[in-house]
């Protein structure tokens, strides 16, 4: 989150991606603290351990603990619904945020948030610099990251390259949508102006 925010402000930044990014990072992060296998396509829960990170506390008590246990796409989809508001809202209680407001003569000051100056921020700063594969390509799939190409460091853990092109699959399905549904609302906006 701290990776997209810092790079967000040089792109567009849809929160529907973003929370899908989160939801792969989740899943790999399961993965390497052995808290999850993948069967497949499908995710396995081993005995459950809890974690240090409260998200990822959360996100190890939403798998099914029984047969059959979820696709890697299905969990995407349900654990990334909003997940980037509740990053925002654990960043903003931790102190890692803070509001600023704009310097205008408005009645309303609107304020937006920033990330503070923190270890944190350095880490997630450090590791975007050093070219990680994974992180690279969850951030190119939040749209805030460098497309990947074939020169791109690969991920040789197969698990995590599931994962991977699992959260691109969702995120160009969930582009496909947006597209869909502009496409429907400039027919239904040109039908009321008589086109």
């Amino acid at each position: 989150m701290i990776t997209a925010m810092d790079l967000a402000a040089s792109r567009a930044l849809e929160r529907g991606d973003l929370s899908l990014a989160l939801a792969g990072a989740e899943l790999i992060d399961l993965l390497d603290a052995r808290a999850v296998t993948l069967a497949g396509d499908h995710i396995v829960p081993s005995d459950r351990r809890s974690m240090t990170d409260r998200m990822l506390d959360e996100a190890a008590s939403s798998l099914a603990r029984q047969a059959p246990y979820d696709s890697v796409d299905a969990w995407l989809w349900r654990r990334g619904r909003d997940l980037a508001e509740a990053y925002l809202a654990v960043l903003e209680a931790e102190g890692q945020l803070s509001r600023q407001r704009h310097h205008r003569w408005m009645i309303f000051q609107p304020t937006h948030t920033v990330l503070v100056d923190s270890p944190a921020r350095r880490h997630a700063a450090n590791r975007y610099a050093s070219d990680e594969p994974v992180l690279a390509a969850l951030a190119a799939a939040a749209g805030v990251g460098d497309e990947l190409t074939e020169g791109s460091p690969g991920v040789a853990d197969e698990a995590v390259a599931t994962v991977l092109a699992a959260v691109q699959d969702a995120v160009r399905g969930l582009e496909a949508e947006r597209q869909r549904r502009a496409i429907d609302e400039a027919a239904f906006d040109n039908v009321w102006r008589g086109e």
